[in-house]
């Protein structure tokens, strides 16, 4: 059995078809953009707004890491 088969914490990424992890490892996406992937995409299943918020919060970490 693969770790992508279970979750620990919770269930709000059982019901997608790919997990955000799977998805971010397999197209060699960064820490940073990839936290803003996973806040997005779990926000309405988990914490709402205050996941938006750590998402906006990480895209902004990537914009000036970007502007450099």
């Amino acid at each position: 059995m693969s770790a992508f088969d279970y979750q620990i914490g919770g269930e709000h990424y059982k019901e997608l078809p790919i997990q955000p992890t799977e998805f971010i490892h397999k197209n060699g996406i960064g820490f940073i953009a990839g936290n803003v992937i996973k806040y997005i995409v779990r926000y309405k299943f988990k914490n709402g707004v205050d996941d938006l918020k750590k998402a906006s919060h990480y895209l902004d970490m990537l914009i000036e890491q970007e502007s450099d």
